[in-house]
């Protein structure tokens, strides 16, 4: 008890506390710049097992905001390097490293073992199939986004009345939404986020009566303001997702991916660049035909034939993803995503 003194002193939390936070069991969901923060200060609360998803790996250009990693890390898969400094940080913790992408077939059954899902994607249809996996498991959902200076968080699925992420958002936008390697992000400020998000968390495991937790709510934050908002977030009774039973809801359907490494032996392979057109005259994967997302949300369509095999890439994979969910339901159904999209490419041998 002497580590956890600092927090087991305050009357909110108590020894009674402190043995809800052991007994407890959350999966982080990105150990990118939210799941950094959030990770470490769950680890450090004590919380008895935590689990990491992530199949990316650790950039250079990741450190300046993911202070979890350090330098000899880059290049290491990110579940795992981040599992290796939280149990530098709390040897007494039952820390796990889920090396996978997040997926329709096997989310639920990652879920059943935890007892909070803390979000920290950077992509919306990674936010939908945590939310309606959450909602099939039965499990609380503690979201988080940021981009620039800005962040917003909430807590969903906890319990029949509270409101989940499609009560907010029920479908993603129709225009291109930059990511944060697009558009950019403060390091502190996915810190301020991600540190809320564990104490969101946290006061999940604990229990009503002591805490006023995000239910029903949805937080703002701007940083360069600092001026923080908390609207209310009632439930929609007509939410297509969470006004259902858990059976009725369907799972999004899965996106084919395919490694440069299997493309690059491929002949004859059709290949279509959705980035800006200023990013493909910059660099390109020879061959490749460039229809940017932007002009494919305001109705644009590739003049290949719709049974063609395609492989789609954008920079990291995101955009390519969002292409794909636009035109696999028009038909254009042998569509497959470039994993890592053209960074992997060159980095693939």
């Amino acid at each position: 008890m002497e580590r956890y003194a600092r927090q087991v002193i305050l009357p909110e939390i108590g020894e009674a506390g402190q043995k809800k936070i052991a007994n407890a069991a959350v999966l982080m969901i990105g150990a990118g710049g939210l799941g950094c923060p959030a990770l470490q200060y769950l680890a450090a609360a004590g919380v008895g097992r935590i689990g990491i998803v992530d199949f990316d790996t650790v950039e250079e250009s990741n450190l300046h905001r993911q202070i979890l990693y350090a330098m000899d890390q880059v290049g290491h898969n990110k579940a795992e390097a981040a599992k290796a400094k939280l149990e530098g940080l709390n040897p007494y913790i039952d820390v796990r490293a889920y090396p996978v992408k997040l997926t329709p077939s096997n989310a639920v059954e990652l879920f059943k073992d935890y007892d909070v899902i803390v979000d920290g994607s950077d992509n919306f249809r990674t936010k939908y199939l945590v939310n309606d996996a959450s909602l099939i498991a039965r499990k609380t959902f503690v979201y988080g986004s940021v981009l620039g200076f800005k962040g917003q968080m909430s807590v969903f699925n906890h319990g029949p009345k509270a409101p989940c992420y499609r009560c907010l958002f029920p479908e993603a936008p129709k225009h291109h939404i930059p990511n944060c390697a697009e558009a950019g992000v403060l390091g502190a400020m996915a810190g301020i986020i991600g540190a809320m998000q564990a104490m969101e968390a946290i006061e999940v495991i604990l229990g009503a009566g002591k805490f006023d937790p995000l239910y029903g709510k949805f937080l703002t934050f701007d940083a360069r303001s600092m001026v923080q908002k908390v609207l209310s977030l009632p439930k929609d009774p007509s939410c297509p997702t969470c006004s259902k039973p858990k059976e009725e809801i369907a799972m999004q359907q899965e996106i084919q991916t395919v490694t440069a490494s299997e493309v690059k032996v491929r002949e004859d392979v059709t290949l279509l660049d959705v980035r800006e057109r200023d990013e493909f005259v910059a660099g390109h994967i020879e061959g490749a035909i460039n229809l940017p997302l932007s002009e494919i949300m305001q109705g644009a369509r590739p003049k290949f034939p719709k049974n063609e095999e395609v492989v789609v890439y954008c920079l990291g994979g995101i955009r390519s993803m969002q292409a794909i969910e636009i035109l696999a339901p028009e038909g254009f159904d042998h569509l497959e995503n470039l994993e890592g999209g053209f960074k992997a490419w060159n980095g693939a041998t």
